[in-house]
């Protein structure tokens, strides 16, 4: 199963409607899109990325209920994500509390983030599906090419050519302004 927003929505929304089996996939399914937040901004910091994703999913897991059920799941998702990364960088001492400053964070990246999300899944919408597939697995999803291949149970090659296609068609299409 892809992790997706509607796949990763659904999933929450039955697991809040009372179906443990979802609630335990949807855990699942953000494993790697977790380590793949984490990675991009904790490069090098492998432990330390591991337990914010198990933080992370405890968070999910323990303020569920906080979830609207009209709102994009992922950008909620995130929030919580960057509300961990925050608490993290503080406990390390390599981040100074600053009035409010979570509240902002938070604010100005949780619509900015489901706009851009809805604007992404729009585009991606329109390329042959794997080559859709593989861009939010590398590109918006943080795994590697060898980890969308096994995925995707691709050659690396293809997941390469893949994106560069996809990727190429997205920019003509953007800098066109056509869709």
């Amino acid at each position: 199963m892809q992790a997706n927003e509607d796949v990763l929505r659904s999933l929450m929304i039955d697991g809040l409607d009372g179906d443990a089996a979802a609630h335990a996939a949807l855990l699942r399914l953000l494993v790697p899109v977790l380590r793949g937040f984490y990675r991009r901004r904790l490069r090098g910091a492998d432990d330390d990325v591991e337990d914010l994703v198990q933080e992370t999913l405890i968070a999910v897991h323990t303020r569920r209920a906080s979830y609207d059920r009209d709102r994009a799941f992922t950008a909620w998702m995130y929030a919580v994500a960057r509300y961990k990364m925050v608490d993290h960088f503080r406990r390390a001492g390599r981040f100074t509390a600053i009035d409010g400053l979570k509240e902002t964070l938070v604010a100005q990246d949780f619509e900015a983030e489901a706009i851009a999300r809805l604007d992404i899944d729009e585009l991606l919408t329109d390329l042959p599906p794997k080559q859709a597939r593989m861009i939010r697995a590398t590109r918006i999803e943080g795994l590697s090419v060898a980890e969308a291949a096994e995925a995707g149970q691709l050659s690396e090659s293809d997941v390469k050519v893949s994106v560069h296609r996809g990727l190429k068609a997205l920019i003509a299409r953007v800098q066109g302004g056509s869709r």
